[in-house]
């Protein structure tokens, strides 16, 4: 009983945040509606939400004289960021209990599969079972939380966590700071640093130090880009099929031409949408499985 209503509760959440963020008005009707694709702060009372937080913890804006204001100003990706996070605390709540027992209702057993799925398809075939089940709860982690930023990024009025650069960009990171440091772990930090570079004559080593060292870094940047691009791509035009019922309804009478283009352009948008469902899920499982083979590369020199 307590799990609907606390998807009710995230679902009401992301209602209020789609409906309390503040988009600056354009004339066109294109810039409108694009400006969806990038964050937006909640406005309550015609006032930005702010969040005083400790300057140490380095999340504050700064003044027009360059110094910290200790103020975090909330913006519709972090919502939607929190309510991907809560669904998967209310998703998961009975997994455990499903996985020790066998007991538990179809949502456990449903989640449950999804993520022997993930360790079955993705992590152990790649890193083998006994470093794959070190390296599950991260993975499973990082699969999820992208998976439930994307599907909720297709609810009407929402936002895509993953369209914003900053976000993959922060996951980008995650992986990389996995690679260095399960690499220096695993293998030594002067090892790790060391066998970044394959047998190659002295001479040669420090070029091939930095080659291999600027490959390192491209990595988790191509993990960065393609989950970015891709969720950025098919919103952008799913938005321009939508934003050619207000153009041609500009430029004629409404009734005819607005009107008409309508089933077109509806009817694009929903085709969009049914592939953009399909690329959410591809794009955590492409994200993951690249993460679960830079991280293995990593601990493991010889590959």
């Amino acid at each position: 009983m307590l799990r609907p209503i606390a998807i009710l509760a995230v679902l009401a959440l992301c209602i209020w945040a789609a409906t309390h963020v503040g988009h600056h008005g354009s004339e066109d009707v294109f810039m409108t509606l694009f400006m969806h694709l990038a964050p937006a702060p909640i406005v309550l009372d015609h006032e930005p939400l702010v969040l005083h937080v400790p300057s140490f913890l380095g999340a504050f804006t700064l003044d027009s004289t360059g110094h910290p204001t200790g103020e975090l100003l909330v913006t519709n990706l972090q919502i939607f960021q929190l309510c991907a996070v809560l669904l998967i605390f209310v998703a998961f709540s009975g997994v455990a209990g499903h996985v020790r027992s066998g007991s538990g209702d179809g949502t456990s057993k449903l989640f449950a599969g999804f993520a022997k799925w993930v360790r079955d398809e993705i992590v152990h075939p790649a890193m083998g079972r006994e470093s794959g089940d070190r390296f599950l709860p991260f993975f499973l982690t990082l699969f999820f939380f992208i998976l439930f930023m994307n599907l909720l990024g297709l609810v009407p009025g929402s936002a895509t966590a993953t369209a914003s650069i900053f976000v993959t960009a922060a996951l980008a990171a995650m992986t990389l700071v996995a690679m260095i440091a399960c690499g220096m772990i695993a293998q030594g930090p002067i090892a790790f640093w060391k066998n970044l570079v394959p047998h190659v004559p002295l001479v040669l080593w420090p070029m091939m130090f930095v080659v291999e060292l600027v490959g390192l870094m491209i990595k988790p940047c191509a993990l960065m880009i393609r989950l970015f691009a891709n969720m950025t791509g098919g919103h952008l035009v799913v938005l321009t099929c939508m934003g050619l019922i207000m153009f041609f309804a500009e430029g004629g009478s409404k009734a005819v031409v607005g009107y008409g283009s309508a089933p077109v352009a509806v009817g694009f948008a929903v085709f969009i949408m049914i592939i953009e469902s399909f690329v959410a899920c591809l794009q955590a499982y492409i994200f993951t499985m690249l993460s679960v083979l830079f991280v293995q590369a990593s601990i493991h020199p010889e590959h």
